[in-house]
């Protein structure tokens, strides 16, 4: 049996707190960004936390080492 391999697009775009919640930015960030408001590039800037059940175990099965 082979290693267990880290996909690299997930590790890049989440995070895994202490506490082991998993957190992820917003898209649209970085392209057209003139036309959008200042809270909004603000708000895409900020971590938010994955809440969807689903979406959290298919994060965990993709990056097992994330919390490493």
């Amino acid at each position: 049996m082979g290693k267990i391999k880290t996909h690299k697009a997930t590790a890049k775009r989440f995070r895994k707190t202490g506490s082991g919640k998993i957190l992820r930015t917003k898209g649209y960030h970085g392209h057209l960004r003139r036309r959008k408001s200042s809270r909004s590039l603000n708000d895409m800037k900020q971590m938010h936390e994955v809440e969807a059940s689903g979406l959290k175990k298919r994060i965990k099965r993709l990056a097992p080492n994330l919390d490493r």
